[in-house]
């Protein structure tokens, strides 16, 4: 898709175009996902921009390109266009079992926070798991087997694991939930 000209005026009334030229209401729950999707990919981008390792770098731009993929699907809803599939959930799950081994195993919820890297992540994985309950409201309308809900939510996995992991790397001790006070 090639985008000439950005503003057409054509969302002035309230209306907008999905990827199939459907014309629907911007506050419609297909369009509420696209958004949540592309308010992740921004907080991804932005956690990249304070990141220091190349590695973790290249895979928060590997699952912003999924992200890309996944909002295609979605704003082409029962097209049959598959642009994101099972191995880029594999590829989540590797990615958390790889982490998670040097990981202590948790005690408690722990307070979101860190340094300026982790907190973008958990910022990311919260927007995350809104763009899951998002798709939860739209999955019963698509009348064909993706993989929407799944992705998201193995994302917001890796996400929190990728948090606890750099923070550990860091030195920075975890602060537990102190449901005392």
């Amino acid at each position: 898709m090639r985008i000439s000209k950005v503003t057409t005026k054509s969302g002035d009334k309230g209306k907008t175009s999905l990827g199939n030229g459907d014309r629907v209401s911007k506050s419609n729950a297909f369009i509420n996902l696209l958004g949540d999707i592309d308010e992740l990919n921004s907080h991804i981008g932005s956690a990249v921009s304070a990141c220091k390792s190349t590695q973790v770098s290249d895979d928060l731009q590997l699952i912003q390109q999924d992200l890309f993929n996944l909002g295609g699907e979605v704003s082409m809803p029962n097209s049959g266009t598959i642009l994101i599939n099972e191995s880029r959930i594999a590829f989540l799950e590797e990615k958390i079992d790889e982490l998670n081994q040097s990981l202590k195993p948790l005690k408690e919820f722990i307070l979101p926070g860190g340094d300026e890297f982790c907190s973008r992540i958990h910022i990311s994985r919260s927007v995350c798991r809104r763009a899951e309950r998002s798709c939860v409201k739209i999955i019963d309308k698509i009348k064909e087997k993706n993989i929407w809900l799944p992705y998201l939510n193995r994302l917001s996995d890796y996400l929190f694991v990728l948090a606890r992991y750099i923070s550990s790397e860091r030195g920075s001790e975890e602060i537990l939930w102190d449901r005392e006070l």
